[in-house]
Order: C-alpha cells, then sequence, then structure tokens
C-alpha cells in the first residue's frame, strides 16, 4: 500500500532504511483555502510526513518550495513558508540536514497564471482578466526536474542547510506571454489588468470555485511586487555543466498550443 499523508503508519512504514527524504508538497491545495489557520494548511500533511521520517531516523530532508518570496503576498506560498520554518526549526535544533529548493513556476503553468487559460487553442477569449502583472522566471519542468535529481544525488554535505532558488533567470511578463499566444494562434489577445475583486467576481461569475479564486488572486500581489523575477544562478549553472540551455517559455507555449 502506498504511503498517504493522512496514515502516519503508512508514512513510516516507507521511509524505513532510508538517511535521505525528498518531500513534494501536498497537491491538496484545497487545504490552504479561506486563510486556514497554522497546521490546517498543507503544511499539515507536510508536517505528518517530516515527523514520520524523524522517527525513522531519516537524516537529510530535501523540500520543493516555491519561486516565491519569503515573507510573501501568495497564497499559495504560505503552506510553504510554515514548512520552511518548521524545517528550519528542526535545523536548528540539530535534528535533521534540510535543503529547500524553490522550485521555479513552471513555463508549463502558464495557463493558470493567464486567466485560468486551460482549453488552450480552444478558448476563444480575446482579452484575459488578470488582477496583476509582472516579471516571471518562468522555468521548464524538465529542466527543474534534471537540476533537482542532481541536488539529491549528490552527497549531503554539499547542500545541508541551503535555501535557493531552481529558476532560469529570464523573465516574461503576462503582457509577454499574449504577444506569444497572439503570434502561434495568429489572432490578437491581450491581458486586462483588473482589482482582485474585479478579477475574483469574474471568475466567479464563470463558475470557478470562491474560495479558490480567492486564494489564488493574492498570487497577482507577488506579480506585481516582482516576487518572481528570480536571480539564481543555481538552475542555468547546472544545465550549462550539463552542456544545457533553460527551455523558454515561448517554447512551451508553442508545443501545448499545437
Amino acid at each position: 500500500m502506498p504511503p498517504y499523508f493522512d496514515d502516519p503508519a503508512s508514512l513510516k512504514n516507507a521511509y524505513k532504511g532510508c538517511t535521505k527524504l525528498f518531500l513534494a508538497s501536498s497537491p491538496r491545495i484545497e487545504m490552504d483555502f479561506n486563510n486556514a489557520p497554522l497546521w490546517q494548511g498543507r503544511e499539515k500533511h507536510h508536517r505528518a510526513a517530516i515527523d514520520a521520517a524523524l522517527e525513522v531516523g531519516v537524516e537529510h530532508i530535501y523540500y520543493t518550495s516555491l519561486a516565491f518570496a519569503n515573507p510573501s503576498k501568495a497564497g499559495v506560498m504560505r503552506a510553504h513558508i510554515r514548512t520552511e520554518q518548521y524545517l528550519k526549526e528542526l535545523e536548528e535544533e540539530r535534528k535533521l540536514k534540510v535543503t529547500i529548493l524553490r522550485e521555479g513556476l513552471y513555463n508549463e503553468s502558464w495557463p493558470l497564471y493567464f486567466g485560468y487559460y486551460y482549453e488552450l487553442k480552444q478558448d476563444k477569449r480575446e482579452e484575459i482578466v488578470v488582477a496583476g502583472d509582472g516579471e516571471v522566471s518562468w522555468t521548464a519542468i524538465d529542466d527543474m526536474a534534471y537540476c533537482t535529481a542532481k541536488v539529491v544525488s549528490e552527497s549531503s554535505e554539499s547542500w545541508a542547510g541551503k535555501t535557493f532558488y531552481l529558476s532560469q533567470k529570464e523573465t516574461r511578463s503576462l503582457r509577454n506571454i499574449a504577444a506569444t499566444i497572439g503570434r502561434v494562434m495568429g489572432r490578437k489577445i491581450r491581458p486586462r489588468v483588473v482589482s482582485r475583486k474585479e478579477y475574483e467576481d469574474h471568475y466567479i461569475g464563470r463558475g470557478m470555485e470562491r474560495a479558490s479564486v480567492e486564494w489564488w488572486s493574492s498570487s497577482y500581489d507577488a506579480l506585481e511586487d516582482g516576487e518572481c523575477q528570480i536571480d539564481d544562478e543555481t538552475l542555468e549553472g547546472m544545465l550549462r555543466e550539463a552542456g544545457r540551455k533553460p527551455k523558454a517559455v515561448e517554447e512551451t507555449i508553442a508545443e501545448m498550443l499545437k
């Protein structure tokens, strides 16, 4: 039986014999909705995994956080910040080694930021309502996966105690994303920046869940503040050593809109 965040026994059974744990964040984003109090958001799952690892003697935890700032205005970052803090406390108590990988905003996630553009080439909107804009260091999943695997496979001493971003340095705004979509699709499309309240009302009116939209809308405050404009050489340096270049978000958009 696979391990589950809600079943500590299954976690401990899965971790037996391990000295390193690579902890990806819980996908249960609904736990974060409605300004979830401490230990009631996704960090509840993360803590369960961390505590189980401690009980069976895991020595080093690698945690995949997100490429926003800390502190952050983005609700999506709240559980990550709480988890980072808990891990840092355990590290200070010398209970384990910790590495925080703040993984870049995926190239492949641009539809989420661009007005839930999930229908891709079937989406006929010419104007996309967003609650803000800013430069984003988009990063391809494949590039991030390579660098993440490299970090985890190397000695603990190489990365213990470090917090860093795995994100390319080149940035694109949502206006840039719109221009790329327009070129690929052969038609004009543009973002329209509105207030968070207007954004929330717009997408709730289109049938989206209120709690989800209200949670997500704060991400645009973070974009406006430049939280996702990352200046960290780690990912590009690793790719360079492997003879690779970061995949541009324009290439990803073109592939997704084929």
